[in-house]
């Protein structure tokens, strides 16, 4: 396990990824090297030694320097005392290291007080300057927007990364993503960077562009990235695409990776009979993963399997689920305790001639039970709401598991309320109060007849107990084509004027989260066949009094960022809509948007919700949660 704080109620550590950034490794790997064999004193005026150590354990210190008076002569957790910095020169030691990243304001401060002990610093792992356009903090968060990806180039299938310039919207100026391409040993493939210079342009990475400009070798590895220049927050966040190419029918697509490693992830299927899962592991460190540091185990079960074999730096490896836990099926879900060492993995299913690709998701060691879900005020309405579509079921099955996603949870009280499109109430199903090692999947075709969608709610007439944080993964079937997809989610307070702590959340600004701004790129071009882009839209209601339709407006914006065309829909609370740009925009102004182009969604009325795709006319799908800036 790595010991590192990585992600807190704050949001993300800073420290961590400034500490992690590949081109950091390779300068930490020479400070290493000059400390090997020393006995270091560290002076650490802002607590950075437990992420050090916990990301390079070779160094270690052999005694605490401290500028605080009282904390001189306590314990230093390494068996002695701390030392006033003041008395550093008379100390046992071979070298001091000062936790900073200023390096010139270390030297100017310390340099009385150490005598001839060597001082190093931090300094040695800044990035360089280039990374940093606007004068500000070095760890701001906005100077570490970075994050990785799945990115693969083979003979048989192609990735594509989708964004756009929302930092624009920010006040930031022209972007730069600084990109470094890993293969699956871990080895650097290429680097180069990708300029945006217009504010709201789409982005696009194709992993084909990618290995023609460099004259690569086929590929399945990751694809590290930082954005330069990021104002208004930190996170990168694009949708993977994942194609079949030469007849391959596969097409999915998936979020962003968490940027930040968890200890546990969940939302792991186990395969069904004719299937076959793999994991992709996926090194998020320049630090070699030993055998046996990561497990599986069937979520709710004290049973964990190993992964018997080291993960090296960077390295992808495609672990066999069911090879692993050959007894387990689905339904049955599985939990990687990952030990800090991966951001959010991906798993592919084949079956039947497909793949199928999705990701888990973090599960929660912050998170206890909460005994106020349970008599929450009235004000809330039905509370925490997880909505997800139930497409036509003349054409798709679908079903839902719910998961628990923090570490603490050991039952879900569980009710299912299904909606139509006009948001009409047709039914409420009470699942009971699950436990966590619930096998069950329920299946939504069977619950309602037309298109809708459903939603997760909590309900405790059999007891139980909540944490706030309600999951479920949701899988799709085209009944004549055999495609399918899937995704997974959590739940939130919708669209209540009454706030609790951080619910209902919006994407700027405090609570009540009441506007909606969500991002759906457009379709493109794959060897001759056309693929559509769609999506499912959720008017999620806590409360439904009060409520008023949606007011909701489509901006399309060509690849370039500029706005061609505007389009209003309108959705009743609780209701859902099918979003398809080429039926609202003329075809030729979706070909000037052209490929990288995108509809923005915006409502300054409700926070709607949403799942997108692509589709072709033989059937195949690809299905994930949207996500919006």
């Amino acid at each position: 396990m790595l010991d590192i704080k990585t992600f807190g109620p704050q949001g993300g550590n800073v420290l961590y990824k400034a500490l992690s950034h590949p081109l950091i490794v390779e300068e930490m790997k020479t400070l290493e090297a000059a400390l090997k064999g020393k006995r270091v004193a560290f002076y650490d005026p802002d607590e950075y030694a437990p992420t050090l150590c916990g990301l390079y354990p070779a160094i270690q210190p052999a005694l605490i320097l401290t500028h605080d008076s009282e904390q001189v002569g306590q314990a230093d957790g390494l068996g002695g005392q701390k030392c006033a910095i003041v008395h550093a020169a008379n100390c046992d030691v071979d070298a001091i290291l000062a936790l900073s990243f200023e390096d010139a304001k270390m030297r100017s401060r310390l340099g009385a007080f150490i005598g001839a002990i060597p001082l190093y610093t931090l300094g040695i792992a800044r990035l360089p300057d280039m990374f940093f356009p606007y004068k500000r903090p070095y760890l701001d968060k906005c100077n570490f927007a970075t994050n990785f990806a799945f990115f693969r180039e083979t003979e048989h299938f192609s990735t594509r990364l989708v964004t756009a310039n929302y930092w624009s919207n920010y006040g930031a100026e022209s972007l730069r993503y600084w990109l470094r391409l890993y293969d699956e040993q871990g080895l650097i493939l290429a680097e180069w960077h990708h300029d945006v210079e217009n504010p709201a342009a789409g982005v696009v990475i194709d992993s084909q562009e990618v290995r023609e400009r460099f004259n690569l070798p086929h590929f399945t590895g990751q694809l590290f990235i930082h954005v330069i220049g990021a104002k208004g927050h930190d996170v990168v966040k694009y949708a993977l695409d994942s194609f079949g190419r030469k007849g391959d029918p596969s097409l999915s697509v998936t979020h962003d990776a968490n940027a930040w490693p968890s200890m546990r992830f969940a939302t792991l299927p186990a395969p069904d009979d004719d299937e076959t899962v793999y994991l992709w592991l996926q090194n998020s460190h320049g630090t070699t993963i030993p055998a046996g540091a990561i497990t599986l185990n069937p979520m709710g079960e004290d049973e964990h399997y190993p992964i018997a074999q080291p993960i090296g730096p960077y390295e992808t490896v495609a672990l066999d689920v069911g090879a692993l836990l050959p007894k387990w099926r689905w339904p049955a879900q599985l939990e990687l305790r990952s030990g800090q060492h991966l951001v959010r993995p991906r798993y592919e299913i084949v079956q039947r001639g497909r793949t199928r690709i999705a990701h888990m998701n973090v599960e929660r060691a912050n998170l206890q039970p909460d005994p106020a879900l349970r008599t929450m005020s009235p004000l809330l309405g039905r509370g925490f709401v997880l909505p997800f579509p139930i497409p036509n079921p003349a054409l798709y099955e679908s079903f839902v598991q719910p998961n628990p996603m923090s570490e603490a949870l050991t039952h879900m009280p569980l009710r299912l309320d299904v909606f139509d499109e006009a948001g009409q109430e047709c039914g409420q199903h009470f699942l009971g109060n699950l436990p966590r090692n619930y096998q069950g999947a329920i299946a939504l075709h069977e619950l309602l007849q037309k298109p809708g969608h459903a939603e997760l709610v909590y309900d405790f007439r059999d007891g139980g107990e909540a944490d706030g944080w309600p999951h479920a993964l949701m899988r799709y079937r085209h009944r004549k084509t055999d495609h399918a997809a899937e995704t997974s989610f959590g739940g939130h307070i919708f669209n209540t004027m009454m706030t609790w702590r951080n619910e209902p959340q919006s994407y700027a600004g405090p609570p009540p989260g009441l506007t909606t701004r969500l991002f759906l790129k457009l379709g493109q071009t794959l060897d001759s066949t056309m693929l559509r882009s769609f999506c499912y839209l959720i008017y999620p209601t806590s409360l439904r009094e009060g409520r008023a339709p949606s007011q909701t407006r489509l901006h399309l914006h060509a690849a370039d960022g500029a706005e061609l065309a505007q389009a209003d829909i309108t959705i009743q609370p609780s209701g859902s809509y099918l979003l398809q740009p080429h039926k609202l925009f003329d075809a030729s102004l979706l070909d000037q948007a052209g490929e990288g182009g995108y509809v923005l969604i915006r409502d300054l009325t409700c926070r709607l919700f949403g799942y997108h795709g692509l589709d072709n006319e033989a059937g195949g799908f690809s299905l994930d949660h949207m996500f919006g800036f």
